[in-house]
């Protein structure tokens, strides 16, 4: 679904105070101590709390596969001014109705600061431009009015209430749905335009990337 352009793992996403970048093996020890937080787990359906070191570099060479594959788009959230400093990572995946459904994190340091909703609108930006698609879904806890005021301020609008599958959770919980149709996004879209690169990235000495 996503094409050549994002399967590459120089390309980037780069807004005014971030860079999205592909997670690289070297954020391990970020995501662990990150998305491993109760607080930031207990929102999602797939990070375990405690979250178990052996899992994350798997995770990570998941989320590289599939992107070179074009599965997915899984992106680093990151300073701008510090690339290699993972905040938290956002992404969005097929559906089998062929609309993209879009997920994020952040650590707790920077919560409220508008990082996330500058990052979806960057993800909704380039999903839109270089997809055919009519729409973008997203979902989110009933008990998470942080996310949902990223999806209303990025134009999402709630589609109803159901209870969702969330496996790290243990069960089904209350969740609502979220959707963004293309001429809402045309309409909408004061929030600036978003470069997207194909450009080398600032890498760590001796990183190790498995492509």
């Amino acid at each position: 679904m996503f094409p050549e352009l994002t399967r590459d793992d120089v390309f980037r996403l780069e807004t005014r105070r971030l860079w999205l970048r592909w997670p690289r093996m070297a954020d391990a020890s970020a995501i662990l101590r990150q998305a491993g937080e109760k607080a930031v787990a207990e929102m999602t359906a797939s990070i375990p709390h405690p979250y178990p070191a052996d899992a994350v570099e798997p995770f990570i060479f998941a989320m590289r596969k599939g992107n070179a594959l074009g599965e997915h788009l899984a992106l680093a959230i990151t300073p701008r001014s510090r690339p290699n400093e993972l905040i938290g990572m956002i992404g969005a995946h097929k559906q089998a109705t062929g609309i993209p459904f879009i997920g994020y994190w952040l650590g707790t340091p920077h919560w409220g600061k508008g990082y996330t909703t500058e990052a979806a609108q960057a993800l909704i930006d380039t999903l839109f431009t270089l997809l055919d698609i009519p729409a973008i879904e997203a979902d989110t806890r009933v008990i998470n009015p942080a996310s949902r005021r990223v999806l209303e301020k990025s134009g999402f609008r709630q589609e109803g209430s159901f209870l969702k599958s969330l496996p790290a959770r243990g069960g089904l919980f209350p969740c609502e749905q979220y959707r963004l149709d293309r001429s809402t996004w045309a309409a909408l879209k004061s929030w600036g335009s978003t470069g997207w690169t194909h450009a080398p990235e600032i890498e760590t000495p001796g990183e190790f990337c498995v492509a």
